[in-house]
């Protein structure tokens, strides 16, 4: 297969290198798509099977919102936020209007309400959260950008050094600070 020199050598997860390969999928480069692909399809499979439950409905998602960047890679506008973030919104709200474009097929009447959570251990889950969250919020703002862009970004150690232009050993430290701090929070 042959790769593009400009798609293999960029860094990965940039807004610069994002915008390259939009470039790229708009001068109708396959192998650029591809790699837009390769970074985000998680992402936007995740987000759509979280709304949908439904794998096959969740799969479907992901194809129309990679066949949208295809056919109109215009539609994202770097100045308004991230491409993954774009992507995620984009993804939900895709899978939103499948469920609401599904009419339900049997009356109200007839649908059997069960539930299959106990809500005792539902309500400590929700608890557990909010204090998660609350603890996250009170962290010093360099170990909580970067604990999220680990966590919730899924970058690597080295690739937040080298989006904040931090050293590697600091960004260790800071995320390492983070989880001793939210390990102390939840210690009886």
């Amino acid at each position: 297969m042959h790769r593009d020199p400009g798609v293999e050598n960029m860094p990965q997860r940039s807004t610069q290198d994002d915008s390259a390969l939009l470039a790229l999928v708009q001068s109708g480069k396959e192998q650029a798509m591809a790699s837009l692909f390769d970074r985000y399809s998680r992402l936007v499979y995740s987000v759509a099977l979280r709304v949908l439950r439904d794998p096959g409905s969740a799969e479907d998602v992901l194809q129309e919102v990679f066949m949208q960047i295809w056919r109109n890679p215009d539609s994202f506008t770097a100045a308004r936020g991230s491409l993954g973030g774009w992507l995620a919104i984009v993804s939900r709200n895709r899978s939103i209007d499948a469920i609401r474009r599904k009419r339900p097929s049997t009356s109200v009447e007839d649908v059997v309400l069960a539930s299959s959570c106990n809500l005792a251990d539902e309500a400590e889950r929700n608890s557990l959260m909010d204090r998660a969250r609350k603890v996250i919020r009170e962290l010093p703002r360099d170990q909580r950008k970067t604990l999220e862009m680990a966590f919730f970004d899924g970058l690597t150690h080295s690739e937040i050094a080298e989006m904040t232009g931090d050293p590697l050993g600091t960004v260790k430290t800071r995320i390492r600070s983070a989880l001793l701090t939210l390990r102390k929070a939840f210690q009886p």
